[in-house]
């Protein structure tokens, strides 16, 4: 099975391994007892971007929700010029902006960042619409057009179900001349998947099984083919990791052991892609699990019990998490978007124990998207409107 799989980086031995900014609030000690010292503000998320930064890793999500926590394009300019090395992976959530403005906020992040910017491509209904999978995803497709034609050509010339334009693109020129920055996007849906098959260059899953991780991998990179396509493959996952395999799992046990089962439900019900195909089957994955949560050797299902979305976290001492996460990448894996609890605290045991011990790799500069000089500011002198 892993032979049918296609990737444009499979000849890397290595990674590129991201942190978690939670601006979208769930930071705490205890999941389901919030903490005030944990709330999502910009003190709190910015000093784990910098210090993920700081410590090695290569990107850092910054995730998108209307319910909770802070505005991501706004964060991440914010953030940006603090940085030194570390890439950011802005989610950005289609319809929400106009799409020739959209596509001028990113080249213009991507300007401020030198070419270390990626986006995260959401397609979840907006705040108080109900739109079917189909019509969301072909949104998606749309503003995914728009925005390579922005970055790309000097007319903006689009006509589709939701969007017809036709106007020119200069300034919005990005940074990152092949194309812009790289798009990363996570869906199961029929309509998803062929979304990503057709435009994005990093299919993100979120944690099952490895036989059910290279069944998404072998179909995404089939339909990626029938394009004439390849993508990259990446896991969005939890972490924890201490010494001993009895203290992972005690840390794990300690998480959870403040939650109150019906408050679980409701932060698990909160979020408004709660009732998707994806969050679905973090379900099934959890229903699958033993007695103490784990659904395979190392992967614990328990943080899903208390929050929408991804589920599961690799538990288990240094060697272990190394073994399993190279298992990850035989089987094509090339991204890694890791989280913990506190995030803080988490983000530097990962960097003590296991980090050092990867090859990592920025998925930009694996795919030659920053030029060797600066191309014009994405801004250029013109009449003012």
């Amino acid at each position: 099975m892993i032979s049918t799989i296609n990737i444009r980086s499979k000849e890397i031995d290595g990674a590129e391994v991201a942190w978690f900014a939670p601006i979208c609030d769930g930071d705490d000690m205890h999941l389901g007892e919030r903490s005030p010292a944990y709330r999502s503000n910009w003190q709190n998320a910015s000093q784990i971007l910098l210090e993920a930064d700081k410590l090695g890793y290569r990107n850092i999500l910054c995730p998108s929700s209307y319910q909770v926590g802070q505005d991501t394009l706004t964060f991440a300019s914010a953030v940006a010029p603090l940085t030194k090395q570390i890439n950011l992976l802005t989610a950005i959530r289609c319809g929400e902006i106009h799409p020739p403005m959209l596509a001028r906020a990113i080249a213009t992040l991507d300007h401020i960042l030198q070419g270390r910017l990626t986006i995260n491509i959401i397609s979840s209904n907006l705040p108080g619409t109900d739109l079917p999978s189909a019509d969301r995803y072909q949104r998606s497709r749309e503003v995914i057009a728009i925005l390579k034609q922005a970055w790309t050509q000097d007319l903006i010339d689009y006509k589709g179900q939701f969007y017809q334009l036709q106007l020119p693109s200069l300034p919005v020129k990005p940074y990152q001349q092949n194309g812009g920055p790289l798009l990363y996007f996570g869906g199961y849906s029929p309509p998803g998947v062929d979304l990503c098959a057709e435009h994005c260059d990093v299919y993100l899953m979120w944690p099952e099984t490895e036989v059910r991780l290279l069944e998404l991998m072998t179909s995404m990179s089939q339909k990626a083919t029938a394009y004439g396509r390849t993508v990259d493959f990446g896991l969005r996952i939890h972490m924890i990791v201490r010494e001993t395999e009895a203290e992972a799992k005690a840390a794990a046990r300690k998480l959870m052991s403040k939650l109150d089962p019906e408050l679980g439900k409701e932060i698990h019900g909160r979020a408004l892609d709660a009732k998707s195909y994806g969050v679905s089957r973090q379900t099934e994955m959890r229903e699958g699990a033993d007695s103490d949560g784990f659904v395979e050797e190392f992967l614990w299902t328990g943080i899903g019990r208390a929050r929408s979305g991804c589920g599961a976290a690799l538990v288990g001492d240094p060697d272990q998490i190394l073994a399993k996460l190279q298992r990850y990448m035989d089987m094509g894996m090339r991204a890694f978007i890791f989280s913990g609890y506190p995030h803080l605290d988490e983000c530097r045991l990962f960097a003590k124990y296991v980090l050092p011990k990867l090859n990592t790799i920025s998925m930009p500069n694996l795919q030659k998207r920053i030029p060797s000089e600066l191309p014009p500011t994405p801004l250029a002198a013109g009449p003012r409107t």
